[in-house]
């Protein structure tokens, strides 16, 4: 390769690597300023939007958006506690303010247990604007927005009484992070009284700390056309999700059929399941106070402004006679995303809340949610056994390169037969150049003559291509390898930075500079694929650099299984190289083309 091309090939990947850090600097998002109410004004304006992204959505006339509180009302908090999670009540709203989960810490760093009791634990929907379950719609539903709160043996009531309307609220705590709540809208007036719509926040997708992928923040939400998903994304309202388009500022969905909402982060999910189902949804994007020195000296993003995603679930409006009462049931989860506990709370709800995983959503949807499922439920199993997570990475990286193994050897085969027939297969491109059906034709049934298929060589690989996305979409959400270690890697879910370069801010990651190692020396030993010309040979040798780029700042535990599965491919290549027989000449069924020559002479 010659130095215009190392150079232009150098070039390509040192913008492949930085164009995020420099879309972010040259177009910068549009954020929501920071507020109490943000998600009412927005829902408050949606009449009339014309966005053809926008989910369809009946009008609405909500009442004028008012804040949750007064700002110098005084704010009561009532803490209950369980063996799996501390919850934090506040009267400002009548909700949930937050929820701290025993067996997660916030940060891991090195040597640290994940099951820590310590104050810093990880915590949903902190400095949101609004708790859980508060309820929004106008002065007829909020009032002062003072809640008076009260301890009963199964968890804390909430209740207010304004203009007649007397508002109880019920969270009963159970298990696997589920709470069942129960909420009264009751007339006490002696005439009509009309409610406007109501809008329950189901919470704020917050990061639990500034090292996780802020690309993974979002919500889901579930109706009769299945599961959706809003994330950053289609808030920037980005062409090609690169150059700058008109930023979004609310999204609506739903029709009549909303059954359950969820905001999640890399590892946890708060998600309110509606009994009845509801009219919409409204999610805002939101900016978060900035962030602690401390906090900033550990983060690793291009964007150190907090944002967070505030969803709501609404119901339309009702009239409520004298002495009658307007009951919603829910159930709330708060907790982790790990799917053995939302697959039982779906199995109990008779839903599919275990899609806030996020396996079936992206390219590829269900096919590659199947296998990221079954490598999970592997992992787990193995785990069980006694096994490290790391060890089961690298055990079912083993058993994934078996199950492979004679599709991996007939495609080695396959390959050097056809660079073994070759020139035959030159002849007969030459001999019919000027016809190319017939010559594709001849081409055909020459290599089905000689038991060679052109496709032999990319099977194999086009069938593992389906296991690898799953392992990628598995290993990015797992919580279990939250805090797994392996070697110097402390925590399997995130980087294995050892180090970073002072004044470039470049992290130094060990796992993926090997795993580009293993990448070269494989490239170096797959037979060429015949018809290749030599300059297209040189560039796939140096291909697995463009991975290295791409995959250089995610999980350990993801860079761990690429470079075992390269390490047991070497492996197998050495070994089917060494019981190899000698080569026996190719079958030709076709002539030689003979060379041009002049007129025969005559003896």
């Amino acid at each position: 390769m010659d130095r215009k091309s190392v150079i232009v090939l150098a070039i390509s990947f040192l913008l492949l690597f930085s164009w995020p850090v420099l879309v972010n600097k040259l177009y910068p998002p549009v954020r929501v300023p920071f507020s109490t109410n943000a998600l009412a004004r927005a829902t408050n304006t949606v009449a009339g939007t014309n966005n053809p992204r926008l989910e369809a959505a009946p009008a609405t006339n909500a009442s004028p958006a008012l804040p949750l509180t007064r700002p110098d009302a005084p704010e009561e908090l009532l803490v209950h506690e369980t063996s799996e999670a501390r919850y934090t009540f506040t009267s400002h709203g009548g909700g949930l303010k937050q929820v701290e989960l025993k067996e997660y810490v916030e940060t891991v760093t090195c040597g640290a247990d994940r099951k820590s009791t310590t104050n810093r634990l990880a915590t949903l929907n902190r400095q949101a604007s609004a708790p859980i379950l508060a309820l929004l719609g106008g002065e007829a539903l909020q009032g002062d927005g003072i809640y008076k709160l009260t301890k009963t043996p199964a968890g804390v009531q909430a209740e207010k009484i304004h203009n007649g309307l007397h508002i109880t609220k019920s969270f009963q705590i159970q298990s696997n992070y589920l709470i069942a709540f129960n909420a009264s809208l009751a007339n006490r007036q002696s005439q009509p009284l009309a409610l406007p719509s109501q809008e329950w926040i189901v919470g704020t997708a917050t990061q639990t700390n500034p090292s996780e992928d802020p690309t993974l923040l979002g919500v889901f939400w579930q109706s009769d056309s299945g599961p959706k998903h809003v994330d950053a994304g289609w808030f920037a309202n980005r062409t090609l999700g690169c150059f700058p388009g008109t930023p979004r500022t609310h999204y609506l969905g739903g029709s009549t059929n909303v059954q359950w909402v969820a905001t999640h982060n890399q590892f946890f999910a708060t998600a309110v399941v509606a009994l009845e189902p509801a009219t919409e949804v409204g999610i805002v994007q939101t900016n978060l106070p900035p962030l602690t020195k401390e906090a900033l000296a550990a983060y690793r993003g291009a964007n150190p402004q907090p944002v967070g995603f505030q969803a709501s679930i609404r119901f339309s409006e009702a009239s409520l006679p004298p002495d009658h009462s307007l009951n919603r049931t829910f159930y709330l989860f708060a907790g982790p995303k790990e799917y053995n506990t939302l697959a039982k709370i779906s199995n109990q709800l008779k839903n599919n809340l275990d899609h806030v995983m996020g396996f079936d959503s992206g390219f590829g949807g269900s096919v590659f949610g199947f296998f990221a499922k079954l490598l999970l439920l592997s992992m787990n199993g193995l785990h069980n056994w006694g096994l490290s997570y790391a060890l089961t990475i690298i055990v079912i990286t083993f058993i994934i390169k078996v199950l492979f193994w004679p599709l991996t050897i007939a495609s080695t085969r396959s390959m050097k037969r056809m660079a073994a027939l070759q020139p035959q297969m030159k002849a007969l491109q030459e001999k019919y150049k000027d016809d190319p059906a017939k010559m594709n034709r001849k081409l055909m049934e020459f290599m089905k003559e000689n038991r060679v298929n052109p496709m032999g060589g990319c099977l194999p690989m086009l069938l593992q291509i389906p296991v690898f996305i799953g392992f990628f979409t598995m290993v990015r959400t797992a919580i279990e390898l939250r805090g797994a270690q392996f070697l110097w890697a402390c925590d399997l879910s995130q980087p294995d930075t050892i180090f970073t370069i002072p004044g470039l801010n470049v992290p130094v990651n060990p796992m993926p500079l090997l795993m580009g190692v293993t990448m070269i020396w494989q490239a170096r030993l797959t037979p060429v694929s015949p018809g290749m010309d030599p300059m297209q040979q040189k560039i796939m040798k140096y291909m697995p650099l463009m991975f290295l780029f791409l995959l250089y700042n995610y999980s350990a535990g993801l860079t761990l299984y690429w470079t075992v599965q390269n390490l047991l491919t070497i492996t197998q290549m050495k070994l089917t190289r060494t019981k190899e027989e000698p080569a026996k000449p190719a079958l030709v069924t076709t002539k030689p083309v003979a060379p041009a020559s002049g007129p025969k002479k005559k003896k």
